[in-house]
């Protein structure tokens, strides 16, 4: 004899929203969560903030927020992706003229008491928007990347004049791995990007520009229609922004251009621009093998790096958990990637493979280019690490992104693996 249905546990018909789920994928982003708030406490130890309890509210929010768009099907968001482009556009616009300004930059909106940082949930806006685009026709066809493209230059360039540099790399980045998810030609992704390459091989070196605008030249040939002029398009085009790297490096903020130019020689401006990466890898190499102890670190204590709590926090990881803690992070970042790139390959659709796929670039592209800059590979662009990095917009924005993701797996194919 069958048991009523009305006889089932509320409990249980609440789970069964969820059935399908990541678990594990929410559970990392969770415990990265309070990682973040111990390291956020840490560094501020000796103040009279609170910022690592804000941290783990914020982030308590977030993984409701989480679980409230994971019972949602993702589908649904077909129907609304050009709201959410226009709203998070509309709100990069309203940067423009009602926001506020701070470190020569104007990012921050006061909604309602609260500040926020509309670039941070535009990032979304462009995942849910090229994924419903490039879901109805694969990026392979010329219009269709174009397209694309055009989809992403408004956000992408209201970002950039705020000015948000390391925002607007993110934007790139979402782009080009959605683009190449949605198989299109490696060789127009190398063309897309390669302005920016001859920009700073100019500066670098003249014969290797050079050369490099002929290879651009040659990729035009292969993978472009009417061949002669596009080829010769693209080592025009590779010429010109060599030539007009000058320019752009005028147009940049005096602050951007001491992150690069202390990337290159930080020790130039000891105590000016190269400060916080003199002091970043001081704190790092502070931390040997086995770190100093949790709230024990020297260079986080005495605060020899200053703002450590939001774009430096892996300094004080570094630091405080040593070689073995740094490795250990990293394999989690490496762990939630891969979870992530799993959903994407189990969507029931190319919308949720997509949306995967953007989800998946932004937080590889923010973990590869923030540890990389306060270990002084790369030069410092401003984006915070991924769930650790004390900013509640930040902190938000991945939560609805993994939001997003958890909707795919809850609403996939059942796989046998």
């Amino acid at each position: 004899m069958y048991k009523s249905s009305s006889n089932r546990s509320p409990w249980r018909d609440l789970f069964l929203h969820w059935q399908q789920m990541d678990w594990l994928l929410l559970f990392t982003v969770i415990g990265l969560t309070f990682l973040g708030g111990l390291m956020i406490h840490s560094t501020e130890l000796n103040q009279p903030v609170i910022h690592w309890l804000q941290h783990w509210m914020v982030g308590g929010i977030g993984v409701a927020i989480a679980l409230g768009i994971a019972r949602i099907s993702f589908n649904y968001l077909l129907r609304w992706h050009w709201v959410t482009y226009g709203v998070t556009s509309g709100l990069l616009v309203a940067v423009d003229f009602l926001g506020n300004s701070a470190k020569g930059a104007q990012r921050w909106l006061n909604l309602g008491g609260l500040t926020v940082q509309p670039s941070e949930f535009a990032k979304v806006g462009l995942i849910i928007t090229l994924a419903a685009i490039l879901h109805r026709r694969p990026a392979n066809t010329l219009p269709t990347f174009l397209r694309a493209l055009a989809i992403t230059v408004p956000p992408w360039l209201l970002v950039f004049i705020q000015p948000d540099l390391g925002t607007s790399l993110v934007f790139g980045a979402i782009a080009l791995g959605m683009l190449y998810w949605a198989n299109a030609n490696p060789g127009w992704l190398v063309l897309l990007v390669s302005p920016l390459a001859a920009a700073i091989l100019y500066s670098l070196s003249i014969p290797l520009w050079i050369v490099w605008a002929v290879l651009m030249g040659v990729i035009g040939w292969l993978t472009l229609p009417w061949r002669w002029v596009t080829s010769l398009v693209a080592i025009g085009v590779n010429i010109g922004f060599g030539l007009l790297g000058q320019v752009f490096w005028h147009v940049l903020k005096d602050y951007q251009k001491d992150r690069l130019i202390v990337f290159l020689n930080p020790d130039k401006y000891p105590l000016g621009a190269g400060y916080h990466l003199i002091q970043s890898r001081i704190a790092i190499g502070a931390g040997e093998l086995w770190g100093q102890g949790l709230n024990q670190g020297t260079q986080t204590q005495l605060n020899f790096i200053p703002e450590q709590h939001t774009d430096f926090i892996f300094s004080s990881i570094g630091e405080e958990l040593g070689f073995v803690g740094s490795l250990c992070l990293l394999a989690t970042f490496f762990f939630l990637c891969w979870r992530v790139l799993r959903v994407a390959c189990q969507a029931p659709n190319n919308f949720g493979s997509l949306l995967a796929i953007g989800v998946l670039a932004m937080i590889g592209f923010q973990v590869i280019v923030n540890i990389s800059m306060t270990i002084g590979i790369a030069p410092v662009t401003g984006i915070p690490l991924p769930w650790i990095s004390y900013g509640g917009s930040a902190l938000i924005s991945n939560f609805v992104a993994i939001g997003l993701v958890e909707s795919v797996a809850n609403y996939r194919r059942k796989f046998n693996l």
